[in-house]
């Protein structure tokens, strides 16, 4: 395969927030032909969608419940083939949910699947009938080997009042063979070929939708995140692929004190290896049908991942995975005796800072009494207490029933640590460990043994790190004809570049984040310094738009000058849009790829007047606006905007700026 491509402007758009005449109330896979004759209007080369796989009732699409069934909410009912006779159904549907600003994703897709409940019912013995027999419907199951399994697990979930499969009455653990005795009960047959029909509809209408776009030359890009969700299919019916005691997440920084934990499991490298990844291989293959080029979410994942223990809700605790640990050993050699090494270990907790805690309670004395007799264990005779040893995490604590003052101070005291022991003798430095209790009051020889202790380790770990990523990057590389766009941003760990580099991946840069840290104020990085081989873009899904990010969060002064234009305005228009997106088209990153809302603000018809409908998501909250971003019209009256589709077209002719000559 082949990562060289020419030189091209793209845009991110979620799939449901398309909007068409034949849309009910949310983007469907067939409206992507429309947009994608709006995209050649404006010159546009590459569609990016966000990830289309099923994730059940829960809208985020990142949390799916498989790697590889698609989504029933992207399904154009009018367009399958059964639905004749429903039409006046199906455009009840559209006209209840089409004028919604936001689509309501739960009470949207319960509609529809209740709506292809009715279809399959009245059509269900001669779609068991095709099942069973040579024709399409049979030879595309066997095409598809995968959606055996995601239909038992879908039976099974709704069987189980959609709970995660850890919480089923039964069949939490099981084996291949079971899933395929699920799968041959003729009892249990039309309930599994319900699922499978409408993945089977689904994949027609993607297919249909993808080959239009390439006849029209433009890339289609996929979303690929590296993790799947603890409650999915693949994690029930292969579990040997997953450390599900573990979940990944990212390390605390300043926006997130205690790190985020998202919950999912992180993946059993040796066991994939041991099959070749041919769970990887069948990810990519099934994402070739559709796409020419993919995104692979959270690349660094690939190299190393956070993981927190199954104990806790915070990722405070958290460590790399693979990583060179510290052992006994390592601490015995450099000094620290066996009552050092719990000292820097295990959280211990001061008498007096108890009741400090717990000073505004209404009866100190007793909430106290409380806390040392269910959580704590006093050390001899000394003011100082461990924790009892059935707690093992934040939830045990949680868990006690004591008062919301106690509850956080032995929350903040069980993270208060400079080593976590994950192993008997295995350690590895907490991630702020420097501002932990026992860390300071160690003598300055003290830590400096351990500060370059901790940072040989991490050196060490560089060469772990490099060697997995380029052995899996390098799997999935030669496993599909798609060109590989990584998402390289965080704490990007040295090796991670040079590997990218190496295998001709292309990474991302994000303007409003791309800046020289290690100098005063931290300077934007010139357009005309930007890798070739990167994706530039003005704002991500996780981001505000530009507009929002102009108006509420943006230095203005630094950035205008950045740009070289003093004078913009203080409240962002589309002149503002003009001058901004036009410096970021023409960076020396051979590809250009801005979100719809971003490139709609060059026209002022497109400007809504709450400017908090145009994000996609606000990561760390839950909430319905997130992830229900629609378009401010339909496609068809967007195309007859032609100050926009001009102002587009002359964005994507912006030339690279020219390197400065050393």
């Amino acid at each position: 395969m082949t990562t060289k491509t020419k030189r091209l402007m793209g845009t991110v758009v979620p799939v449901s927030a398309l909007r068409t005449g034949e849309s009910t109330g949310v983007g469907e896979f067939l409206d992507l032909i429309e947009f994608g004759d709006l995209c050649a209007k404006m010159g546009i080369g590459l569609i990016q969608i966000l990830p289309v796989n099923d994730t059940g009732y829960e809208s985020p699409p990142y949390s799916a419940l498989t790697v590889f069934a698609l989504n029933p909410l992207y399904l154009r009912l009018a367009d399958i083939h059964e639905s004749a006779g429903f039409k006046r159904e199906i455009n009840s549907l559209r006209t209840k949910f089409e004028d919604k600003a936001r689509f309501p994703y739960y009470e949207l897709l319960r509609a529809k699947m209740e709506l292809l409940r009715s279809i399959y019912a009245k059509n269900q013995n001669k779609i068991i009938e095709k099942a069973q027999g040579k024709g399409s419907f049979g030879q595309w199951i066997e095409r598809n080997p995968w959606v055996k399994e995601y239909a038992v697990y879908r039976r099974l979930k709704a069987l189980n009042g959609e709970k995660s499969w850890k919480e089923w009455e039964a069949h939490v653990n099981v084996s291949a063979e079971e899933i395929e005795a699920f799968w041959n009960n003729t009892e249990l047959q039309a309930e599994h070929l319900f699922w499978v029909w409408i993945q089977q509809a689904l994949d027609i209408q993607f297919t249909r939708a993808s080959e239009y776009l390439k006849k029209k030359d433009i890339i289609l890009q996929g979303d690929l995140p590296i993790l799947i969700g603890e409650d999915s299919c693949d994690a029930w019916a292969h579990p040997e692929f997953f450390h599900q005691e573990l979940s990944a997440g990212a390390p605390p920084d300043m926006y997130s004190p205690v790190g985020q934990n998202w919950g999912f499991p992180i993946y059993n490298w040796d066991a994939l290896a041991v099959t070749d990844y041919q769970w990887w291989r069948e990810r990519l293959k099934v994402a070739q049908k559709y796409y020419s080029a993919y995104r692979i979410d959270h690349v660094l994942g690939f190299f190393r991942i956070w993981a927190s223990s199954r104990a806790d809700n915070s990722a405070a605790l958290g460590r790399f995975v693979p990583e060179f640990p510290i052992t006994l050993a390592d601490l015995k050699e450099r000094g620290f005796d066996e009552e050092r090494i719990r000292w820097l270990s295990k959280p211990h907790v001061p008498t007096n800072e108890v009741f400090d805690a717990l000073a505004q309670t209404n009866d100190k004395e007793a909430e106290a009494e409380r806390v040392f007799a269910t959580a704590l264990e006093r050390i001899g005779t000394e003011e100082l207490w461990l924790f009892k040893d059935f707690i093992h995490g934040e939830k045990d604590i949680a868990a006690l029933g004591l008062s919301q003052e106690a509850t956080s101070y032995l929350l903040s005291a069980w993270i208060n640590r400079a080593l976590l022991e994950f192993k008997p003798g295995v350690f590895s430095p907490v991630w702020n460990y420097a501002d932990s209790r026992s860390f300071k009051s160690l003598s300055d020889v003290e830590r400096e043994i351990f500060i370059e202790l901790a940072k040989q380790r991490i050196a060490e770990s560089e060469e772990i790190w490099e060697k997995q990523g380029f052995k899996l990057l390098s799997v999935l590389y030669k496993a599909s004809d798609m060109i590989p766009f990584a998402e390289d941003l965080g704490a990007v760990p040295e090796c991670v570049p040079k590997v990218l580099k190496r295998l001709k991946i292309y990474g991302l840069r994000v303007v409003r984040w791309f800046r020289e840290y290690d100098k005063e104020r931290a300077p934007y990085i010139p357009f005309n310094e930007y890798p070739e081989l990167t994706v530039i873009t003005s704002s991500v899904h996780d981001s505000s738009p530009l507009r929002e990010w102009w108006n509420t969060e943006a230095d203005q002064t630094v950035f205008s000058g950045f740009v070289g234009v003093p004078s913009l305005p203080k409240v962002y228009n589309p002149g503002t849009a003009q001058t901004i997106l036009k410096k970021i088209a023409s960076a020396t990153s051979q590809i250009r790829v801005f979100p719809i809302q971003d490139l709609l603000h060059l026209s002022p018809r497109w400007y809504r007047a709450d400017i908090s409908l145009e994000r996609i998501n606000i990561p760390g909250t839950v909430s319905p606006t997130n992830w229900s971003y629609r378009l401010p019209a339909a496609i068809a009256r967007i195309e007859e905007d032609e100050e926009l589709l001009k102002a587009v077209r002359k964005l994507a002719n912006t030339k690279a700026s020219r390197k400065k000559q050393p």
